[in-house]
C-alpha cells in the first residue's frame, strides 16, 4: 500500500491507516451499506469526537476495511456536506476533506476537540461522547459531569509566554515529525496539533508542548517529574528507623521520562525462578509484569493535574508492593469502581501525542491491561484508591518472601535428577522453594507424610548438597532445612 499520506490535513492518514489502522478514541470508518448511516447518524458520531478527544471519522470505508464511493448517494450526498451545520450545535471545527482513491469519492471528517463548550444535536439537544471506539449517548447525569469535567482540561491550553525555544529537545521533535508523517517544519507542526499557536513569525507555546518536547519541563512547570523512592521492608519508616534506600527523581520530557523511568524499573525489579512442577523446569518470574506497571506510570503522566504544583509522580517501591501516585482527583464521571471500562483525558493532547508516537498502543485500554496482565501472572487485583485529592494503585507481589538467589547449582541438580523424584521429594523441594526453610515437622504436615520419611529424604538432599541443615545441635527436633548456598 502507499504509504505517502492522503490528507493534506492530518499527514498520519495513508491508504494502509485509512483501510488497516484498528479504530480506537481518534479514528472511526462509517461505510454506505451499515444501518442507520443517515448525516444524523455521522453528526451523532461527530458530536461524541468534539465532547471527547477529537480525532478522524472516515465515511466511505466499511469496517472490514473496504473502499466505497459515496458519489453512490447520488442527490443526498450534498445532506452530508452540511450536516455539521445542519445538525450540531453550537458552531464547532470540523473540517471536511474529500478526497479520491482509485476513482472512489471518500469524506474525511477532521474533528478537533474543544475544552470549554458541550456539544448536542441542534434538532433534539442529545449529548454524546466517544469513549475508546464507542458512542455513547449521555442522559442528564451524564452531561453535568461532561461540563465539569472540561472545566479541568484547561492548563494543558494554556500559553507560555516566555518559553525559549532553545529549550526545546528537538531531536524528540524530529522523531515526533517522522512518526507522523509530516514533511513541514517541526514548529509547524506543533501549530497543526494544536499544541502551539502563531501569531505573524512568533510561535506562542503551550503546556502540553513543554510537557512532551522541552528539555526540562520543570523550568516552566514545577514537579514535572517522576521520583522513585526504594523503601527496605514493607512500610515507610521515619527517625531512626529510616529505611529508604534508594531515592531517584527523573527530570525530562514525558517521551524521556517513560524511556528512562522502563530503563531504570526493569533494573530495579527483581526476577524469581518458580519451579514447574510438571516437567522440572525452573521458570523466571518478574516480580509484577512490566506491562502492568509501565501502563500505570504512564496513565499517571498522561492524566494528572500538572496544575497542582509541588507533587511530582510517585513510584514507592515495597518488598510486597509497588505503589504509583499522581496528583489530581478522578474526573467527575470516573469512579474507583467504573475505572476499568470509563475514561476521560485529563490531559487529552499529551495523550493523543503519545498514541501517535507508539509509547502505548491505545491509551484508554490501559488500566484494563493493568488488571489483565496482573491475572496472567496470578498475582493480586490491582488496587485503586483516591486519598486526598491523589490517585494510588497499588500492584502487589506474592513472592515478597521469596528467596532473591537459588544457586545455579542447585537449580541444576533439582532439574537433571527431577525424574528420580518421587511425589514427597517433589513436594519437599516445591515447599522449600517457597518458604525458603522448614523443619521436619513443618514438611511432614505440608507433604501428609510420617516424619521419618521426612528425615530421610532430607538426609539424602544433604549428601547430595542440595539442602544444609542449619543447626549446631546434633539432636534438635527444630533445626531448619534450606538449599544450599554455594
Amino acid at each position: 500500500m502507499n504509504k505517502q499520506p492522503l490528507s493534506r490535513i492530518n499527514s498520519l492518514i495513508t491508504e494502509e491507516y485509512l483501510f488497516q489502522k484498528e479504530e480506537n478514541q481518534y479514528f472511526e470508518r462509517k461505510g454506505l451499506g451499515e444501518k442507520d448511516i443517515k448525516p444524523t447518524k455521522i453528526a451523532d458520531e461527530l458530536i461524541g469526537m468534539l465532547n471527547a478527544d477529537g480525532g478522524v471519522l472516515v465515511f466511505g470505508v466499511s469496517n472490514d476495511g473496504t473502499a466505497q464511493d459515496v458519489q453512490s448517494l447520488g442527490t443526498k450526498l450534498n445532506d452530508y456536506r452540511t450536516l455539521v451545520i445542519d445538525f450540531i450545535q453550537p458552531s464547532c471545527n470540523i473540517e471536511l476533506e474529500e478526497i479520491v482513491l482509485s476513482e472512489k469519492l471518500m469524506f474525511l471528517y477532521h474533528v478537533e476537540q474543544d475544552f470549554e463548550r458541550l456539544y448536542s444535536r441542534r434538532d433534539n439537544e442529545s449529548v454524546f461522547l466517544r469513549v475508546h471506539d464507542t458512542n455513547r449517548k449521555l442522559d442528564r447525569d451524564g452531561v453535568k459531569k461532561l461540563e465539569y469535567d472540561k472545566a479541568i482540561r484547561k492548563f494543558e491550553e494554556e500559553v507560555i509566554p516566555d518559553f525559549e525555544l532553545e529549550d526545546f529537545d528537538y531531536n524528540i521533535l524530529e522523531e515526533y515529525r517522522k512518526k507522523v508523517n509530516y514533511d513541514g517544519k517541526q514548529l509547524d507542526l506543533l501549530t497543526k496539533r494544536y499544541l502551539a499557536k502563531k501569531q505573524g513569525e512568533h510561535y506562542l507555546i503551550k503546556n502540553s508542548a513543554v510537557l512532551l518536547f522541552a528539555k526540562d519541563p520543570e523550568k516552566y512547570i514545577p514537579s514535572a517529574s517522576v521520583r522513585y523512592v526504594r523503601y527496605e521492608g514493607k512500610e515507610a519508616l521515619t527517625g531512626t528507623e529510616h529505611n529508604v534506600v534508594k531515592d531517584q527523581r527523573f527530570e525530562s520530557h514525558i517521551p524521556g521520562l517513560i524511556d528512562e523511568v522502563k530503563t531504570f524499573l526493569r533494573a530495579s525489579l527483581r526476577d524469581y525462578y518458580f519451579l514447574d512442577m510438571n516437567e522440572g523446569k525452573f521458570r523466571k518470574v518478574p516480580e509484577y509484569p512490566e506491562e502492568a506497571w509501565l501502563e500505570g506510570i504512564v496513565n499517571a503522566m498522561c492524566h494528572r493535574s500538572y496544575n497542582s504544583q509541588g507533587s511530582a509522580i510517585y513510584i514507592r517501591h515495597f518488598d510486597d508492593r509497588l505503589e504509583i501516585s499522581n496528583s489530581g482527583p478522578l474526573p467527575a464521571q470516573v469512579t474507583i469502581e467504573n475505572i476499568k471500562t470509563e475514561r476521560f483525558s485529563r490531559n487529552p493532547r499529551v495523550a493523543r501525542v503519545l498514541e501517535d508516537m507508539g509509547y502505548v498502543r491505545q491509551l484508554n485500554e490501559g488500566v484494563s491491561r493493568i488488571y489483565e496482565s496482573m491475572e496472567k501472572s496470578m498475582l493480586s487485583i490491582p488496587e485503586y484508591k483516591e486519598v486526598n485529592g491523589n490517585i494510588y494503585l497499588t500492584l502487589r507481589n506474592k513472592i515478597s518472601g521469596h528467596s532473591k538467589t537459588i544457586h545455579d547449582s542447585v537449580i541444576n541438580k533439582i532439574e537433571t535428577r527431577w525424574g528420580e523424584y518421587n511425589a514427597t521429594q517433589k513436594k519437599i523441594i516445591h515447599y522449600l522453594l517457597m518458604y525458603q526453610s522448614a523443619t521436619k515437622e513443618e514438611l511432614s504436615i505440608f507433604c501428609e507424610t510420617h516424619i521419618n520419611t521426612i528425615r530421610r529424604y532430607l538426609n539424602q538432599f544433604v549428601e547430595r548438597k542440595l539442602v544444609e541443615r542449619k543447626s549446631e545441635k546434633q539432636r534438635d527436633a527444630g533445626a531448619l532445612y534450606a538449599f544450599k548456598k554455594h
